[in-house]
């Protein structure tokens, strides 16, 4: 077998092992060895090849593989309560650590405070800290 379809068969063979752990390294590893492949079939020495593997490998997993792992992680849309933590809501009847409720984009929901000895009065702005079951927790500035 000549040096170029071994580097071929071997960029391949990462390239498809990537489904199996979705960390981007062997897409990066296999992406420099179909370099790697494409320098061989141009002729060159297996130094050079060996040369540009190692450079692709190292440039790609130093800097393309971060980049592209934070552009995925950008996509996670936070959906149903989870899309609540964080947001302000009114309070419609006193909140303490009993119960109370609370109007958050404009469904009233039953909540409590997140700090026990806290009790807020109608009318304030609070934060929903997180959402437990069908109860927003909830904290207001002091």
């Amino acid at each position: 077998m000549t040096p170029a379809l071994l580097w071929l068969i071997a960029g391949v063979l990462l390239v498809g092992a990537e489904a199996l752990s979705g960390d981007f390294v062997l897409v990066m590893l296999g992406a420099a060895a179909l370099g790697a492949a494409g320098s061989s079939a141009l002729g060159m020495p297996l130094g050079v090849d060996v040369a540009v593997f190692a450079v692709l490998a190292l440039g790609l997993v130093v800097l393309a593989r971060p980049a592209i792992k934070r552009r995925m992680s950008r996509a996670e849309l936070k959906t149903n309560a989870d899309a609540l933590v964080g947001k302000h809501a009114q309070v419609e009847s006193t909140v303490d650590a009993q119960g109370g409720r609370v109007r958050i984009d404009g469904q009233v929901w039953s909540a409590r405070a997140l700090d026990e000895t806290q009790v807020i009065e109608v009318g304030r702005t609070v934060t929903v800290m997180e959402i437990a079951g069908a109860t927003a927790v909830v904290w207001a500035e002091p």
